[in-house]
């Protein structure tokens, strides 16, 4: 007697996914099944491991290294644990909705084992089978599938648990038949080809950064005058991009008003702070919340208030270097002002009051800007490279930059 043997069938990891290019679908995977499917490049970074495991790893730490950067020592290695806490916060709901991570753009080095008819006539819905061991590297998103191992190797130390883990749906898209140069061009377009957004442009879309919190609320709080109406001045900030043009009618920058406010918490140490994300973990010690909304907001709020005038002129006053530097002044009238001189709210005011805020080469050249060979200002300078001057010029009439400043 002899056994019959079963017809072929093609054996491996099942995805359903919705082809958008010849050579490349989309779709989700559970989270286990990603693990499976891309090992931890952490791991394959590690040689002395490497050295005693499976062929079939080793063949994919070769591959992978065709067209993937180190982690090891690499910003990118070091933004792992943070991601991978962000993905931890987002899936036990700390954040709410307002979490997500991009799709994991996975190349297969070879051809699926299988592809299905569609599973749905005319919807282009199908299921590839990768074959065991076929390697699938992550060509963007390498530190997303790093965060994800992290993760579910250890859950309890981001405050997780596998349960939850194991309900995640990861999306992603699969580019399979390409060479290792077309490969290799996707990761550099992916990587290169987008331009960046800048730092102080994302932080000001960051809603649970407490330096664009409260940047919002003191400019929600103020209200101003402007074309015979009562509005509040938050219709005047820009929040979409960093600089100000000409055309704008916007009289400020959200970025150059997260400065003011953070200098104001923090004083000087505030100028080093100004392009950082912060949360509320990051206040000064013993300042709560409740400090803030009660004293902090109403200072700022009647300061610019008073100084709206010049705000609407676009004087110096709304470039970012004198807001860090105001609010550095500021903050000597706040109840936690561990150094300098103290300030009364009317003496901060009067040392503002006498102040020359008119965009003039006489007043802030060499303070918070430079002044070009015919004496027009350049306030290209940060927080950190001239708020302190100007600190130093608000705060004390009597110096060399004080007197400057005023026209004395």
């Amino acid at each position: 007697m002899s056994l019959t043997m079963p017809t072929a069938t093609v054996e491996g990891i099942q995805l359903t996914v919705t082809p958008f290019r010849p050579d490349a679908v989309i779709g989700t995977m559970a989270l286990p099944t990603l693990l499976q499917l891309v090992p931890s490049p952490k791991a394959e970074e590690d040689t002395r491991a490497l050295k005693y495991a499976s062929g079939t790893l080793r063949r994919h730490a070769e591959v992978r290294a065709l067209v993937q950067r180190m982690l090891k020592a690499s910003q990118k290695g070091r933004n792992v644990v943070s991601y991978a806490s962000y993905i931890a916060s987002g899936i036990n709901g700390d954040h709410g909705c307002a979490w997500s991570t991009p799709p994991i753009t996975l190349w297969l080095d070879g051809h699926p084992g299988a592809v299905s008819e569609e599973l749905v006539p005319g919807s282009g819905i199908r299921t590839v089978t990768v074959l065991p061991g076929s390697p699938v590297v992550a060509i963007d998103g390498e530190t997303q599938v790093t965060a994800w191992h992290e993760l579910y190797d250890n859950p309890e130390r981001f405050g997780t648990t596998y349960q939850k883990l194991s309900a995640v749906r990861v999306p992603f898209e699969l580019y399979f038949g390409l060479s290792v140069e077309d490969a290799r061009q996707i990761f550099y377009d992916r990587n290169v080809e987008g331009v960046p957004v800048a730092k102080n442009l994302a932080m000001s879309m960051d809603q649970r950064d407490i330096g664009t919190q409260l940047a919002h609320r003191v400019a929600s709080t103020v209200k101003i005058e402007h074309d015979g109406k009562i509005i509040p001045f938050a219709k005047l900030v820009q929040a979409r991009k960093r600089q100000l043009t000409k055309t704008d009618p916007e009289v400020v920058t959200l970025s150059a008003l997260r400065a003011l406010v953070i200098t104001s918490l923090h004083g000087r140490r505030g100028l080093g702070l100004s392009s950082a994300t912060m949360h509320e973990d990051a206040l000064p010690e013993g300042v709560t919340t409740e400090h803030i909304e009660q004293q902090l907001v109403p200072l700022l709020s009647r300061l610019i208030a008073r100084l709206y005038p010049h705000f609407a002129a676009r004087s110096a006053v709304s470039a970012p270097a004198v807001l860090a530097g105001l609010g550095v002044a500021a903050h000597q009238a706040t109840s936690w002002a561990a150094s300098g001189q103290r300030l009364t709210e009317d003496q901060l005011t009067s040392l503002l009051d006498s102040v020359r805020w008119d965009r003039d080469a006489r007043f802030w050249d060499g303070i918070a800007a430079s002044a070009n060979a015919v004496g027009v200002l350049n306030f290209g300078g940060g927080a950190k490279d001239a708020g302190g001057r100007v600190a130093d010029a608000l705060l004390h009439p009597d110096t060399e930059y004080g007197r400057k400043v005023r026209g004395w």
